[in-house]
């Protein structure tokens, strides 16, 4: 029991650093998003806290990353699960990835700041390309379905998987950009032009 309940307090302090770095890199830079800074904003009494759960900077903004990248994923793929044929989990793709960047400005904020300090487990920088990579596999996979199902036309699969991929990353990039984006009308206009581009017939 004691063992039990020591887990859930480390999970519980991992989850309340990993919250914290992300409002403080959203906030000042990557570059000023010191351990002190974290420790600060997560009302910890010393760095030594985060220390004791990460070893590094880097093994923290590792974690940051992947549980908004997971976070987003089980969003996402909940609702396009909810649907049955190809163009319906097409539009619930776009429409929760909008939803998705609207309601977490701070995570979306985080990872602008952390992409080009963005390291793979062997060290090499992240890319716009590597980054966006698993997602344009799966929409490739999704439209060559719907091709088979004849539900879309005939087009080059690679070639509209990184457009659809494209127009979502520009939504994001303009989140906290003034003017504003109206996220209402990109998600209706960005659903119809591929529902457009893709259908058959």
């Amino acid at each position: 029991m004691v063992r039990t309940e020591r887990t859930f307090t480390n999970e519980a302090r991992r989850a309340q650093i990993v919250q914290a770095a992300i409002e403080t890199i959203a906030d000042l830079g990557y570059a000023k998003a010191s351990f002190a800074k974290i420790t600060e904003r997560a009302g910890l009494s010393s760095p030594r806290m985060i220390s004791y759960h990460f070893t590094d900077k880097d093994e923290l903004i590792h974690q940051v990353v992947r549980e908004v990248f997971t976070a987003g994923a089980e969003f996402i793929g909940a609702r396009m699960a909810a649907e049955e044929t190809a163009a319906g989990k097409l539009r619930a793709y776009l429409e929760a990835n909008l939803q998705f960047l609207r309601e977490h400005p701070q995570e979306m904020a985080a990872l602008t700041q952390i992409g080009p300090h963005a390291r793979d487990e062997s060290g090499r920088p992240h890319t716009s390309q590597s980054a966006q990579e698993p997602s344009v596999r799966g929409l490739g996979e999704l439209l060559a379905a719907g091709q088979r199902s004849g539900e879309f036309r005939d087009f080059d699969v690679p070639s509209m998987a990184v457009m659809i991929r494209g127009a979502v990353d520009a939504a994001a990039q303009r989140l906290r950009g003034e003017p504003g984006l109206d996220f209402d009308a990109y998600t209706r206009e960005l659903v119809t032009a591929f529902a457009l581009a893709t259908r058959s017939g």
